[in-house]
């Protein structure tokens, strides 16, 4: 089985912590809450992507180019180059947005960007934001049926990840009906929380591996890291299962 290195090798351990990358073909979900550092994460996890001459997409529901550029440039990430290569696709996805019919079909209009699905791997941050504001979703779940809808999502996921691709996903799952989330997980290869404790002033954030199918090599089941301004994700220690 290959795998998509998140590179940068000489600069922190991520890709380590990760057993050497994500298996090509996967779905990987990311949970956490508003603030956990999810955004950071799948950011790094991108960026290495990106390193490595690997095609990658990366839609934000809540920044603008610029303001993902100043982001990434804030963590020592530069993807300037990268996007004018065409190396970095980037795609803002507001939550309010309108098709020419009027309606808010956000997860239809996700899955039929066809120019998005031309990365081998692609990073939809938030996704929770897009399933709570898509009106049909939103519907299902207030109809009790947010199981079938999600069901229906991940037959979508499927399809995109078939010919290789992987797709990496960040939720909160605060905003979301659990009955709705237990497909979305069932059917991810890669499954990781983040956890975040303040001890004093600081915080600590770290990503619990719940699931990871199809490692190269043995991943960390606790990932402690920290954020710096110019110097984006530091791997603070591990705990190997």
């Amino acid at each position: 089985m290959n795998h998509y290195s998140v590179g940068l090798e000489d600069r922190d351990r991520v890709n380590n912590a990760f057993g050497g990358g994500f298996p090509e073909g996967s779905i990987v979900l990311l949970e956490g809450p508003d603030g956990g550092g999810k955004s950071v994460v799948s950011q790094r996890c991108a960026y290495g992507t990106v390193t490595e001459g690997t095609a990658t997409a990366y839609v934000s529901t809540e920044l603008r180019a610029p303001e993902f550029i100043d982001q990434m440039h804030s963590l020592g990430y530069d993807v300037i180059r990268p996007l004018l290569d065409d190396r970095l696709l980037f795609l803002h996805a507001p939550v309010d947005a309108r098709g020419p019919d009027g309606e808010r079909d956000l997860l239809g209009r996700l899955f039929a960007a066809g120019t998005l699905w031309r990365g081998d791997v692609v990073f939809v941050d938030c996704f929770g934001a897009l399933l709570r504001n898509d009106p049909s979703f939103d519907d299902a779940a207030s109809a009790g049926e947010a199981d079938h809808a999600m069901e229906r999502v991940v037959r979508s996921l499927k399809r995109a990840v078939a010919s290789g691709r992987t797709v990496f996903l960040t939720v909160d799952p605060t905003g979301l009906d659990e009955t709705s989330l237990g497909p979305l997980r069932s059917v991810a290869d890669v499954y990781m929380t983040l956890d975040t404790t303040t001890v004093g002033q600081d915080i600590r954030r770290s990503l619990v591996v719940r699931r990871f199918a199809g490692m190269a090599s043995p991943v960390d089941d606790t990932i402690g890291f920290s954020v710096e301004q110019g110097r984006g994700i530091t791997i603070e220690s591990r705990t190997v299962a």
